[in-house]
């Protein structure tokens, strides 16, 4: 039936429908940039070992959270280019696979957005995180702050962590937070909503 449809289908309607394999080339991109976070991954692991005698407690704590952050930015990219390639492409057709994602099978626009905003939380946090074990030079003199920062997070380099930039950086967080409440209660109303409509069929 799927088939019949596709080969009666105007041309215009086609042209149109054809459109979506122009995202291809922007989901070949992120795979791309999958690539370069697997690059800096091995450099900053590299960096923590060649560094892990000299380096004190917090600039460890430091560097590991920075590869977490990695990790779960490239999670992110693997759910934008899977799940986004599946919703608005093409099927991947895994049904059965034993590594299919479990998110996967039931995966629309709705349930992507929340888990993209869920993802988003978890990097802010990360970030967020690394900000406060690293201002310890919070409230002193710029150059001292600079330099306590440059101690603790050798990547900070010419960074200052000053109380405004701690505070919008905070906001920023809860803003992300109150956002993906409310695009999951959204989508909760309109699956309610949906669901009399269904069964009136």
């Amino acid at each position: 039936m799927t088939q019949t449809s596709e080969r009666t289908l105007n041309p215009l309607p086609a042209l149109i429908f054809s459109s979506r394999w122009m995202q291809l080339p922007l989901y070949l991109g992120l795979i791309v940039a999958q690539g370069v976070y697997v690059v800096l991954f091995i450099k900053e692991l590299w960096h923590l070992m060649s560094h892990a005698t000299s380096f004190g407690e917090q600039q460890i704590m430091l560097a590991v959270l920075g590869l977490i952050d990695v990790v779960m930015i490239s999670n992110l990219l693997v759910m934008v280019i899977v799940g986004g390639y599946e919703t608005f492409v093409s099927r991947l057709r895994l049904e059965g696979h034993p590594d299919q994602p479990e998110w996967l099978s039931h995966v629309n626009a709705s349930v992507l957005k929340v888990k993209l905003a869920m993802a988003i939380i978890g990097i802010s946090s990360i970030h967020l995180l690394k900000t406060f074990i690293a201002i310890g030079g919070l409230g002193a003199d710029p150059a001292i702050a600079a330099a306590a920062s440059v101690a603790t997070d050798p990547a900070a380099k010419g960074m200052v962590y000053t109380e405004a930039g701690v505070m919008w950086q905070t906001i920023i967080h809860c803003t992300f937070i109150l956002s993906a409440i409310g695009i999951a209660y959204t989508d909760k109303l309109m699956a309610q909503a949906a669901k009399p409509h269904k069964a009136a069929h």
